[in-house]
């Protein structure tokens, strides 16, 4: 699977069920959140793992973008479609399609933060019943009917999970110097 191959045991918690206002302000906040987090660290420990094996700052914001652009395009899809069935993609497969392992930090987060705010204002200003749009993923096994409701949930989520690994990432990077 190489260097994005596995997640940290335990952090992800995709079905936490949350409010369409909660998951837009987790949403919203995520850029910030990785600001604030690696901040004060240099280019090399952005890049630089824990413990081999393990993720740099650089891989998990890698690994958001990537989640962020195929979630995000099902979640486009959903809303401009009626009941599209598609080809559902790994982020971990479309990642190695990318060079978001290779770029510099500030660029990646630059475009993830840019990427979000698009993200957001499609949105905000969805009614209700619009978070139900459905379609149906297939891909590896059998084909599963996704709403806007649950891939926001996933993506909020998800990165809520890998925030608190950066954080660590970050911590130790920290105690490095």
């Amino acid at each position: 699977m190489g260097r994005l191959g596995s997640h940290e045991k335990g952090v992800i918690v995709y079905d936490t069920a949350r409010t369409t206002g909660e998951i837009l302000t987790m949403l919203a906040d995520a850029p910030a959140a990785i600001a604030a987090i690696t901040g004060d660290l240099s280019p090399a420990q952005l890049v630089t793992p824990p413990a081999p094996g393990e993720w740099s700052a650089r891989d998990v914001l890698a690994h958001l973008r990537a989640c962020s652009d195929m979630w995000g395009m099902y979640i486009l899809r959903l809303i401009n479609e009626d009941r599209p069935v598609y080809r559902a993609v790994s982020p971990r497969t479309w990642i190695r399609q990318t060079d978001y392992c290779e770029q510099e930090f500030q660029p990646l987060l630059q475009a993830y933060t840019a990427q979000r705010t698009e993200l957001l204002a499609v949105l905000k200003p969805l009614a209700p019943e619009q978070w139900s749009r459905s379609g149906t993923a297939k891909g590896v096994g059998k084909p599963r009917e996704r709403t806007v409701y649950t891939y926001t949930m996933w993506l909020a989520n998800h990165e809520l999970s890998h925030l608190r690994q950066m954080e660590r990432t970050a911590s130790a990077a920290r105690s490095r110097l």
